[in-house]
């Protein structure tokens, strides 16, 4: 079951990756998911949403800067990054502060 990140009151920080996939799976599947499970237990770590069709757009939510460059360097995050370019014709990692939140 999807569900909207609970994240909790800003300001807190997002990391927005949008990437268009080539054509294959090439083990992405399995990364992914061990991914989001690793971002998971990292110190500062408060949610993860994520959406594909013709673009995919992945946000992790995060406490600080200090913990998106904890992650950033995590020996097995970084092992993955390595098959960026089997997995995508083109990406975008954007940081964002995020000053203000609402909905229900």
């Amino acid at each position: 079951m999807q569900t909207v990140a609970k994240t909790p009151a800003p300001p807190y920080y997002a990391v927005i990756f949008s990437s268009i996939r080539t054509d294959g799976d090439n083990g992405y599947g399995d990364a992914a998911k061990r991914m989001v499970e690793l971002a998971s237990s990292q110190p500062g770590f408060l949610g993860f949403e994520s959406v594909r069709q013709e673009i995919g757009i992945s946000v992790s939510y995060w406490a600080s800067l200090e913990a998106i460059q904890s992650w950033k360097e995590n020996a097995e995050h970084r092992e993955v990054q390595k098959k960026a370019k089997v997995w995508y014709s083109s990406f975008r990692v954007r940081v964002c502060r995020v000053e203000k939140e609402y909905g229900f």
